[in-house]
């Protein structure tokens, strides 16, 4: 089994999960609550977390996820919906504020 890392600002945490894995496993982890998962079906946006490194390591974003990040005013490429990506390869993370 490959496993990858997901760091995650501002704290740096590490988490290694198998290649593939969704990023809710995250909450399976560790115990604190990094990145807050509300629906894991893409729907509410209270995982919306901004892709510092290795975009291309969470899969790619169906067309649904980029229309919602769009109606959240996400757009420029480097926010996702946690709950829709899987891990793939190492990348690094922040929750997205609400600025």
């Amino acid at each position: 089994m490959t496993l990858k890392k997901l760091t995650i600002l501002p704290t740096g945490t590490e988490v290694l999960l198998p290649a593939g894995s969704p990023l809710t496993e995250v909450e399976y982890e560790i115990p604190q609550r990094l990145i807050p998962f509300g629906c894991r079906s893409g729907s509410c946006g209270a995982c919306v977390i901004e892709v510092l490194e290795g975009f291309d390591s969470l899969g790619d974003p169906d067309h649904d996820e980029l229309d919602f990040l769009e109606d959240l005013g996400r757009t420029g490429g480097d926010h996702r919906l946690a709950c829709q990506c899987r891990l793939r390869g190492d990348a690094t993370v922040r929750v997205a504020d609400d600025t």
